[in-house]
C-alpha cells in the first residue's frame, strides 16, 4: 500500500501527491541546480530540472482545473495554491489543507 500522500485514487490525492512533487521539484531547481549553473558553472542541471519542475507545474494546474468546481471550491482556493506553487515551501504550507480536504473527500463530505 502507498502512503497517504502518494494516493492517486481521489482528485483531492492527486492534487495533494502534485502538489507535493511539484514543491520539491522548485527546491531542487532553487537550491541544487541553480547553483550548479552560476557556481559550478554546469547548466545541464538546469534544464533537466526547470523541464521537470515546468511539466510538474502544469500538472499542479491541471489538478486544481480538475478540482476546482468540486466540494464548493472556487477562484479563491485555486488562487492560493496558484500563489503557493509561485514561492519556495509554498505547496507544502498547503499540505494540512489539502490532506484534510482529501479525507473529507474520503468519507464523502463537501469541503470548502
Amino acid at each position: 500500500m502507498l502512503p497517504r500522500m502518494f494516493r492517486f485514487d481521489t482528485p483531492t490525492g492527486r492534487l495533494r501527491a502534485v502538489a507535493f512533487l511539484e514543491g520539491l521539484s522548485f527546491i531542487t531547481l532553487l537550491f541544487v541546480a541553480m547553483p550548479l549553473k552560476y557556481l559550478g558553472d554546469m547548466p545541464l542541471p538546469v534544464r533537466v530540472v526547470g523541464m521537470v519542475h515546468g511539466m510538474l507545474f502544469i500538472w499542479l494546474a491541471w489538478c486544481v482545473m480538475g478540482s476546482l468546481g468540486s466540494g464548493g471550491r472556487g477562484f479563491p482556493w485555486a488562487a492560493r495554491i496558484g500563489l503557493a506553487s509561485l514561492l519556495p515551501f509554498g505547496t507544502f504550507f498547503l499540505d494540512r489543507g489539502l490532506r484534510e480536504a482529501d479525507e473529507a473527500y474520503r468519507r464523502g463530505e463537501a469541503t470548502g
